[in-house]
């Protein structure tokens, strides 16, 4: 199957079938994750999650 035939395909999807396919092919290209961002990011959660509980920070809704 060449890109013309999976682009034909793809276009008889609904919408949120075509959206998915989007998603997935887009997920697919970001296969390099940096270095410690997924313990940077709990850090930073944590240290809010500090702010929040010693009232230092004030939550908005």
């Amino acid at each position: 199957m060449n890109i013309t035939q999976v682009l034909e395909n793809a276009k008889q999807l609904n919408v949120n079938e075509r959206a998915l396919v989007a998603h997935c092919l887009i997920s697919s290209l970001e296969t390099r994750q940096d270095e410690g961002v997924e313990q940077a990011w709990a850090e930073l959660a944590d240290k809010r999650f500090q702010e929040l509980v010693s009232d230092k920070v004030e939550s908005v809704s």
